[in-house]
C-alpha cells in the first residue's frame, strides 16, 4: 500500500468514526426527528452518507461492485424505518467498502461511471478523485452531525478554549 493511500484511507476512517461518535447514544426519537431547517433527520443524513457516498462513490464507481450498482438511489429519498437501522446500515456499508478500497490503485480510472442521462457530470480522471470526494463528503457531514447533536443535547465533538 502506498503512503498516500494509507494516509487517505486513515483520514476517511477517522471521519467515519467521527460520524458514528456524533450519533452514539441517541434515542430512536432523536435519530428520526427533523433537526435541520430543511427538515432532514440524522437517520436521513446517515442514509445519504450510506447510499450517495459509500455505495455510490466508493462501491459502485471506484470498486465497480455489482451489488452497490444495484443499490443506487437517492439516499435522501430512502425511507427511514428506524434510526438504529440507519446507523447499522452505515456501519455495514463502510465495512463493505473498506474491502473494495483495500487494494485500490489511486491512479487508475474509476471502474464504473453512471450513464450521462443518469449522472450528467464528466467522469473523474482517477480513483483518487473519487476517494477524495468520499472523504470530503464524510467530513462535511460529520460537521453537520456535530451541529445537530449540539442542538439535541449540548454535546460538542471538539471544544477549543
Amino acid at each position: 500500500m502506498t503512503r498516500e493511500r494509507t494516509e487517505l484511507l486513515a483520514h476517511l476512517e477517522a471521519e467515519r468514526r467521527h460520524v458514528l461518535a456524533a450519533v452514539e447514544g441517541l434515542s430512536e426519537e432523536e435519530l428520526t426527528r427533523p433537526v435541520a431547517p430543511s427538515g432532514w433527520s440524522i437517520a436521513e443524513l446517515l442514509h445519504h452518507l450510506t447510499y450517495d457516498d459509500e455505495i455510490f462513490w466508493a462501491g459502485a464507481i471506484v470498486g465497480g461492485d455489482e451489488e452497490c450498482r444495484g443499490l443506487l438511489r437517492d439516499g435522501w429519498a430512502v425511507p427511514v424505518t428506524t434510526g438504529a437501522e440507519a446507523v447499522e446500515g452505515y456501519r455495514r456499508w463502510t465495512h463493505h467498502v473498506d474491502g473494495l478500497l483495500a487494494d485500490v490503485d489511486l491512479d487508475a480510472s474509476p471502474r464504473w461511471w453512471p450513464p450521462q442521462e443518469v449522472f450528467p457530470f464528466p467522469p473523474f480522471e482517477d480513483a483518487r478523485a473519487c476517494v477524495l470526494r468520499l472523504l470530503v463528503e464524510t467530513a462535511t457531514h460529520a460537521g453537520h452531525l456535530d451541529m445537530a447533536r449540539e442542538r439535541i443535547d449540548g454535546r460538542q465533538h471538539l471544544v477549543v478554549g
